[in-house]
């Protein structure tokens, strides 16, 4: 696996990471949504450091990491459904 060293401005701290070279596009576009949240929170909100909006971050990734789970397992539970519905369907026809 090949691992590249990179670094990563939040918050006006760098973060030097280790990654595998597959991942590094993926961390630099969550790296630079990180800092447009942040500063969107600095101009939206009444936000007093940087931790409080990277707490807000956080928080915002989070849930939407949340919603994204839940709706994954209702479209699975939804596909699973309409599939032994053409289960049924179809040894109904076998009879």
């Amino acid at each position: 696996m090949d691992v590249r060293r990179i670094t990563i401005n939040i918050a006006g701290r760098t973060y030097p990471l280790n990654v595998p070279s597959a991942e590094e596009e993926t961390l630099r576009r969550v790296g630079k949504q990180i800092e447009s949240m942040i500063k969107e929170f600095e101009a939206n909100f009444d936000v007093r450091d940087k931790q409080d909006a990277i707490a807000m971050c956080a928080l915002k990734m989070g849930t939407n990491a949340e919603v994204a789970r839940l709706s994954k397992e209702e479209n699975i539970k939804t596909s699973t459904e309409r599939v032994q519905k053409i289960n049924q369907l179809l040894e109904g026809l076998e009879k």
